[in-house]
């Protein structure tokens, strides 16, 4: 399994996916000709897992997680061949990855807009604290791994996460809602 996780302190809850298992785990900044590279070697039988920061252009890349700048896409348009020949054994938790996926046309799991820190929850107009977000997305990641380890059909984890909602505030009523299996 190959898992893309830039180190980001808003994201470092998503750790829970990949944490114990047998992976490996790319957090720093690679070129894109590395990242290639990395994706074109990931047999076809093991998942490809991506987190963290994004848009709808790609997974973002930032070497200082204090500031709100990104450096650079370390995933993205120029790694769809690879992505795509993949297969749909892909799982893409960043905001708006769905998005991109649709543009390359990609298959997987990816999730939509995922609220992760204050800011976001600002432009969104999703009310809650630091101390919900904190926890809430520590649980809708160990969730998701509990889902992950099960072999839950990818197709069937939309419906699940919302199934496993237990708080139903405008946060996790947010989050739950943005998992796509396309």
């Amino acid at each position: 399994m190959l898992v893309t996780h830039p180190k980001d302190k808003t994201t470092a809850m998503l750790s829970a996916l990949y944490e114990g298992l047998e992976a490996q785990v790319v957090d720093d900044c690679r070129s894109t000709k590395e990242m290639g590279h990395l994706l074109h070697h990931v047999s076809t039988q093991e998942r490809i897992i991506l987190l963290g920061h994004g848009s709808d252009k790609g997974l973002f890349f930032r070497m200082d997680d204090s500031k709100n700048e990104f450096d650079k896409i370390i995933v993205g348009h120029s790694h769809r061949y690879h992505l795509y020949n993949h297969g749909s054994n892909i799982v893409a938790v960043w905001c708006n990855a769905d998005q991109f996926a649709r543009a390359e046309g990609l298959h997987g799991l990816f999730t939509g807009m995922i609220i992760s820190e204050p800011s976001e929850a600002l432009l969104y107009q999703v009310e809650t604290t630091q101390e919900e977000l904190d926890r809430e997305n520590v649980k809708l990641a160990r969730r998701l791994r509990t889902l992950l380890d099960a072999r839950i059909p990818l197709s069937e984890i939309p419906k699940r996460m919302l199934e496993m909602d237990d708080v139903h505030s405008p946060l996790t009523t947010f989050n739950y809602r943005n998992f796509h299996y396309l």
